[in-house]
């Protein structure tokens, strides 16, 4: 009954949501099913109250010009974020067994988080990369996001203390602040930790976007499922040319390559490893 008294709020017309389809694929690639309809417009309908608009028509007229503030809402309205620190645990011994072989070899290692959320992810590599090569490591972290709120929250560093249950008490003394008086009950990554990570937003469609590489190891953990077959190529052709001849890349388990000729040899569950030359 909820429903139907939300749909009644705006008029949303299936003219409305093939826009929306169109606009969020233009602009990040993103593939929405038919099925998302009410998803879409759920999302969507938390601007119309925040801008004061009266229907989608006026709103969808804000984002007639490129370069209009609004795009960031749309975009963030309509991505999705789930995340949480080691998810995927069997990723990261892997990591850790190649930082330890890269680093003898080279000075300086490079790792790209590719959908960093609201950070997560990109500080359990940090944590990784500190383990496995000592309190300072010769490693820089470079992790974005489409999305600006999450990359907000990410670039805070702080966690409700539930967000860290699965990390062992060794971790929690090591890698992060317990907040105190008005911020009881949240944690903080240690700033030493926090050093090692850079936050940028990145659109992976766009293919002007400068990356300063090659990478050592890419994490892009379930987000080419978004992508519909020709944007997913191109994403992945665009990560595998910012990959060193050897080094790593981490999807999601969702994720698989079928029909696509890859330069890449699985090394473990949802890993591979990069052994052809660099793309042009």
């Amino acid at each position: 009954m909820q429903d139907l008294q939300v749909e009644r709020e705006f008029r949303f017309t299936t003219g409305d949501f093939e826009r929306i389809r169109s606009m969020i694929h233009a602009r990040a690639g993103i593939s929405l099913a038919p099925s998302k309809k009410t998803m879409v417009y759920s999302r969507l309908s938390r601007r119309l109250r925040a801008l004061g608009l009266r229907d989608f028509a006026s709103y969808l007229a804000l984002l007639r010009d490129e370069d209009s503030s609004e795009w960031a809402g749309f975009t963030n309205a309509l991505t999705t974020n789930l995340t949480s620190f080691f998810r995927e645990p069997y990723h990261f011994p892997i990591l850790a067994e190649h930082l330890e072989q890269c680093a003898q070899r080279r000075k300086h290692l490079r790792i790209w988080c590719a959908a960093s959320s609201t950070g997560e992810e990109a500080y359990s590599i940090a944590m990784t990369a500190v383990e496995a090569l000592g309190d300072r490591p010769p490693v820089s972290i470079l992790a974005s996001d489409i999305d600006t709120r999450v990359l907000a929250v990410a670039r805070a560093g702080i966690y409700p203390a539930s967000a860290i249950d699965a990390l062992s008490a060794q971790r929690r003394r090591r890698f992060l602040l317990r907040g105190k008086g008005a911020r009881e009950g949240y944690v903080r990554i240690r700033p030493d930790l926090a050093a090692l990570v850079d936050f940028q937003r990145i659109n992976l469609v766009d293919s002007a976007a400068r990356l300063d590489g090659p990478f050592d190891a890419i994490f892009c953990r379930n987000v080419l499922i978004y992508f519909d077959a020709g944007t997913k190529r191109r994403v992945f052709d665009s990560l595998q040319a910012r990959m060193r001849p050897d080094g790593l890349l981490f999807v999601g388990h969702s994720e698989n390559f079928t029909g696509m000729r890859t330069g890449l040899r699985a090394e473990g569950k949802t890993v591979y490893r990069r052994i052809d030359a660099p793309l042009d």
